[in-house]
């Protein structure tokens, strides 16, 4: 009897024993074709195919087991041109192992799955082309964990699979399908990873999907994905981008190196992210648009291209025990009528804000650090507010700034080591301080602009560069129990015309006049008290202070309801004219010596090369000052230079100290240093960049431009960029003020070339470059031992032996980060140390300082 004529699809009878069906290209009693055993077998049988290329399309319409006899790669499937997929599953409960399964265009299925059908395909390679597995729709309610008991659905097991060399798609599902995907290799797609449409779903583990030209995982319609333990790597659009009214949850997941967005949640999607990692970006690493929903926990996010987070529309993302670090803009940017929450997480790093809201955004952010941005901490601007609660920001240009009238609550928040402002209220902004701490402000500490409607209660301000307290002019503040202590300048500042209460308020060692009043100035102090100030008011004729039971140092201020002549209280002896004069700027630094800053570059660690280099010009620039003062024509001198390195060789560091050298020569005015990169220069839109350049430019008049990352203006592949307008801008404004600012270019060495040869213009005036080669092992414990110098820490003599081995063996790969990777290393040590002392429960003070070999952080 023709074994192919059999096509019963009812199940075989129990006691009907199993059959194996043989296929091999020769052989007795064996199929020559895949699809005649198959036709062959009922429910049940098992078809085992011989080593070889079959190029036919067979269709699996019973219960069958298909496998390769000799395993993995050595049994091909391949589709005919014109034949359709290379496997068609039809029937339900099938299996098929080992088989490696192509088709005949890779824009075409080479295994598809039909609706109700059911396959497991385990150990198998699907290459050129996708798999597709339909199912039928049906309604979907929400969540992503409800059973599933509609028939009809079908049903994928993909198990130690690889699916290459697609196009358009990989994997797609549609309708009802329900695939579950383990271990599985998804890479070299000419479109996107997979597809999910209609209701279907896909749950994955320990999936690696890579080198898409498309996004990674896009999900439409009302499709569900779950994802654990897996990499989106190399996508060319967005890692995972959802759509409609998708869900996803994703769970100790990395999405590195996406072409746009890490995860973008556009319509009315929702992400659930926990324990993941966004690294790399080309765009922003979290996206959530329209009424998209995002909820984060326990996740990084790393050195994205923009954002670490835009959310815009009106949009929701919340975000608990997170990291954003090194974001090219903002780590967070809200606009539109998106709303925020941000829990118990850090932002480090950063090219602009650490919280940027706009238009009529809101958002809370509750126990949470951001240190090291360029420009704010928290910024509020437009029609935005914020809610900022036991949080912490340091090293940033501006603590907090809210230009927003909307109401803006800052409580219990610390601000430390602010290049400007601690906390800045805008003109007409609205805002409530409660119990903040603002020390080490490099101007301010709190400054009150005009117009701005502020209360403040309690809190202190200490050590502030600037006052501590700036009452600008038409500002009416209304100020309780704050204690400022330590001014560089007074320790109130009322601008003309200003005003408010103030009530229980002390300033303490003011090094200008405790309070300065100038014309027109009105505000009315209760039970406020000047300590250990050199004298307590100063300022303008015209002023109308109002003293009520206040203590002004040696002279307590008996109660008074009217103002005193300049506002002193009834009774009090008066003040020199000394005191009544305006607080005038502080005065000039000391001149640094040439020979002083030399030393200190001599205590750079390592950086030998680029030590003499600088000594060398620096007795060139001599040569020329000599010259010039002897009325002998100067030679052609170019100041501008390229440092060329790795992160984290120093050369900010040298940079910065090179301005202080040239204005020791008497070649720079200022010799400070601002620092940009190419989000600081190059706009959004035509007409952006210019403006852009020429305002970063003009802030480094008499001083050094540092531009990190110079190489980034020029595009690699070549074509128009805003980037190549920023240069030209740069080349014209070196030119007309070449003898008023010097600039550095910075960045890898194999990329500064390409910079310098994109403008005629940037290779004469960059005539010297400094290599600043990478630190050896010893000079980054060097590093180490200084900053636990700084910190009051000792290593011990095996913890200096055990790091030294430690940074020879470190991987010197694209995240070793030089300098930057040694602080590292001493972080980790000291929390590591932190970690052991709270187990001891009484230490030492020795075992306090000591940071012994057990605190070094593992490799790997």
């Amino acid at each position: 009897m023709d074994r192919r004529t059999t096509r019963q699809s009812a199940a075989r009878p129990a006691e009907q024993p199993t059959r194996i069906h043989a296929v091999g290209p020769r052989g007795r009693g064996a199929h020559r074709l895949i699809g005649d055993a198959l036709r062959a077998a009922v429910p049940g049988d098992t078809v085992v195919v011989d080593p070889g290329r079959y190029e036919e399309a067979v269709v699996l319409e019973r219960r069958v087991v298909l496998v390769a006899r000799q395993g993995s790669g050595t049994v091909v499937l391949a589709a005919p041109a014109g034949a359709g997929p290379a496997l068609t599953v039809q029937g339900p409960d099938c299996l098929v192992r080992s088989l490696d399964i192509e088709a005949a265009d890779p824009g075409e299925p080479a295994v598809s799955v039909a609706p109700g059908a059911g396959v497991v395909l385990a150990h198998c390679t699907v290459r050129g082309g996708r798999i597709e597995v339909r199912g039928p729709e049906r309604a979907e309610q929400d969540g992503p964990g409800e059973q599933d008991d509609a028939q009809g659905t079908s049903a994928v097991l993909l198990r130690h699979c690889r699916l290459e060399g697609a196009r358009l798609a990989a994997l797609r599902l549609s309708g009802g399908a329900r695939v579950r995907a383990e271990d599985t290799v998804i890479t070299t797609v000419d479109g996107t990873g997979v597809v999910l449409s209609g209701t279907a779903r896909l749950d994955a583990v320990r999936l690696r999907l890579e080198s898409t030209t498309g996004s990674g995982i896009r999900l439409r319609g009302r499709s569900r994905l779950r994802l654990g333990d897996s990499v989106l790597h190399r996508t060319g659009r967005a890692g995972l981008l959802l759509e409609d009214d998708s869900r996803a949850g994703a769970d100790g997941t990395r999405v590195e190196s996406a072409g746009a967005a890490g995860v973008q949640v556009t319509g009315s999607a929702r992400a659930e992210l926990a324990d993941c990692r966004i690294g790399g970006a080309g765009a922003s690493a979290l996206v959530v648009q329209d009424e998209g929903r995002l909820v984060a926990r326990g996740c990084t996010v790393r050195e994205p291209a923009a954002n670490g987070l835009l959310a815009t529309g009106s949009a929701r993302a919340e975000l608990t025990d997170c990291r954003l670090d090194d974001c090219a803009f903002s780590a967070l940017h809200l606009s539109g009528e998106a709303d925020g929450t941000l829990t118990d997480s850090r932002v480090r790093g950063g090219a602009e804000h650490g919280v940027h809201l706009a238009g009529r955004a809101r958002a809370a952010l509750t126990d949470c650090a951001v240190s090291g941005v360029t420009m704010a901490g928290v910024a509020v601007t437009e029609q935005s507010a914020a809610t900022v609660t036991g949080c912490r920001i340091s090293a940033a240009d501006t603590g907090v700034t809210v230009s927003s009238p909307a109401g803006s609550r800052i409580a219990h928040s610390t601000v430390t080591a602010t290049v400007r402002s601690g906390l800045e209220i805008g003109p007409g902004a609205k805002a409530e301080l409660v119990g903040n701490r603002v020390s080490g402000a490099g101007a301010a500490g709190i400054l009150l602009d005009t117009g701005s409607e502020v209360t403040v209660e309690g809190g202190t301000v200490e050590d502030s560069a600037g006052s501590g307290l700036v009452v600008w002019t038409g500002a009416r503040p209304v100020v309780g129990g704050l204690r400022i202590e330590g001014a560089g300048k007074n320790g109130i500042y009322f601008a003309q015309d200003s005003g408010g209460l103030l009530t229980s308020c002390d300033v303490v060692r003011s090094a200008f006049p405790a309070l300065h009043l100038a014309a027109g100035a009105g505000p009315r102090l209760r039970r406020c008290r000047v300590l250990d100030c050199a004298e307590a008011l100063g300022g303008e004729e015209g002023a109308a202070p109002v003293f009520e039971e206040c203590d002004l140092g040696d002279r307590p201020a008996p109660p008074s309801a009217a103002p005193a002549p300049f506002g002193l209280p009834a009774g009090a002896p008066a003040l020199p004219p000394a005191a009544l004069a305006p607080a005038g700027p502080p005065p000039e630094p000391a001149e640094e010596h040439l020979d002083d800053l030399l030393a200190e570059l001599g205590t750079l660690v390592g950086l030998d090369r680029v030590k003499h280099d600088v000594h060398s010009m620096v007795k060139l620039m001599q040569a020329v000052r000599l010259r010039q003062e002897a009325g002998l024509p100067a030679p052609p001198l170019s100041r501008h230079l390229v440092f060329a390195g790795n992160p984290g060789t120093g050369k900010t560091t040298v940079a910065r100290l090179y301005g202080r050298l040239l204005k020791a020569l008497g070649l720079l005015r200022q010799g400070h240093l601002v620092e940009v990169d190419r989000s600081a220069l190059v706009g959004e839109y035509v007409g952006h960049t210019g403006p852009r350049t020429a305002a970063a430019f003009n802030r480094a008049l008499g001083g050094v431009l540092f531009i990190d990352e110079a190489y980034s203006l020029v595009p690699a592949a070549g074509g128009h960029d805003f980037g190549l307008e920023a240069v030209a801008t740069l080349v014209k404004l070196m030119e007309d003020h070449r003898d008023d600012v010097v600039v550095i270019a910075a960045g890898y060495p194999a990329d500064m070339a390409r910079f310098i040869g994109s403008n005629p213009g940037l290779s004469s005036r960059f005539t010297r470059t400094l290599l600043f080669e990478d630190y050896r092992a010893a000079d980054l414990v060097a590093i180490v031992e200084h900053q636990a110098q700084e910190h009051r820490y000792e290593l011990t003599e095996t913890a200096r032996e055990q790091l030294l081995r430690h940074f020879e063996t470190v991987p010197r790969d694209a995240g070793f980060g030089n300098g930057r990777s040694a602080r590292q290393t001493f972080q980790e040590m000291t929390e590591r140390q932190a970690q052991r002392m709270a187990e001891l429960g009484n230490p030492t003070p020795g075992q306090l300082t000591a940071l012994e070999a057990e605190d070094l952080p593992p490799l790997g």
